[in-house]
């Protein structure tokens, strides 16, 4: 096969795979808001059971299910009918996945199901199927033809279960209420746990190594805080230790311009930059790190951190480095 017919070849088989899970669009109905509710109003888990390729399919929405709030486990429709069954309560939701509906390994699962009073819905292209017949609920997964010239692998069908099945997942993340922050609590590794896990009470500098001036300190004494605390910056606080202002090494170099030498004996309120950015103590380091580059045109590189929304009273600061160290950036 040379270069020219592998790439339309790979071509037709994306096109097949795509025009299987656009299909599906046109045969959504309301078998999939019952098995929407069906799956949102489960008191225990959402087993989803297959055997061979669509097994491998039942364990990556099984992954997306629970990782997008709602508990879910693959339990092999093989293992099940050799004692792994007892996996499955009363309280659960079972979700079975076979493109003929036929699969002798879970058909022998129903009579089960059945007895323990566990609802199923079954993924399946043929809704003519002995599990269709035993369902609840059964989503139509079938596609025109699979990408196998053969007919025989797997391959569109599987594709458009899988599609199916983060359909059912999205939605009910929706349904849920599910926020940022839950996602987080799924995945604390890697850096998609940092970026959503971090706050920024977890990376600031807090106490003594703040750099804090008051409003009446001599730009000499200004400086000098500025340099051994290797910010680049200074809060400059008022009479109740507010922060009324900041004093960078930009507005130094502006300030050596237009004072000179003189700038040493001014006070700290006459060189500060008003309206000092700040941040909340709990908010996520990802939305530090978007704070300091909203500040267009010329992004920041310190922030310093209040208690809660409102508060003028500086308890930490938070540098762009720290950010940078978490790998946050």
């Amino acid at each position: 096969m040379n270069k020219a017919v592998a790439l339309q070849r790979a071509k037709d088989v994306l096109n097949i795979e795509a025009k299987g899970i656009l299909s599906l669009m046109d045969r959504l109905d309301d078998s999939f808001v019952r098995a929407v509710e069906l799956l949102h109003g489960c008191r225990g888990k959402v087993v989803v059971t297959g055997m061979g390729k669509s097994g491998l399919i039942c364990r990556k929405i099984a992954a997306t299910l629970s990782s997008t709030g709602t508990p879910a486990f693959f339990l092999h429709a093989g293992d099940a009918n050799h004692g792994d069954m007892g996996m499955i309560m009363q309280n659960d939701v079972v979700l079975a996945i076979s493109n003929s509906g036929e699969t002798e390994e879970i058909l022998r699962l129903i009579p089960i199901l059945r007895r323990l009073g566990v609802k199923l819905i079954a993924m399946t292209g043929n809704h003519g199927s002995t599990l269709s017949r035993a369902a609840e609920v059964v989503l139509d997964a079938g596609v025109k033809e699979e990408a196998c010239p053969l007919g025989l692998s797997p391959t569109a069908s599987t594709t458009a279960a899988l599609a199916l099945g983060d359909a059912l997942a999205v939605i009910l993340l929706e349904k849920k209420g599910f926020k940022e922050e839950d996602f987080a609590l799924r995945h604390p590794g890697g850096t998609l746990g940092r970026k959503l896990l971090l706050r920024v009470e977890d990376l600031m500098h807090r106490d003594a190594d703040i750099p804090l001036v008051r409003e009446e300190t001599s730009m000499k004494e200004a400086i000098l805080v500025i340099t051994s605390k290797r910010f680049g910056i200074t809060g400059v606080t008022g009479k109740r230790g507010n922060l009324i202002g900041v004093i960078t090494d930009g507005d130094l170099r502006r300030a050596l311009q237009t004072h000179g030498g003189g700038i040493l004996s001014r006070r700290a309120d006459e060189i500060m930059s008003l309206k000092p950015r700040s941040i909340e103590k709990d908010a996520l380091a990802s939305q530090a790190l978007a704070r300091m580059e909203e500040n267009v045109p010329r992004p920041i590189t310190s922030l310093f951190v209040v208690e809660r929304p409102g508060d003028l009273v500086p308890i930490g600061i938070l540098h762009i480095h720290d950010l940078l160290k978490a790998g946050i950036v």
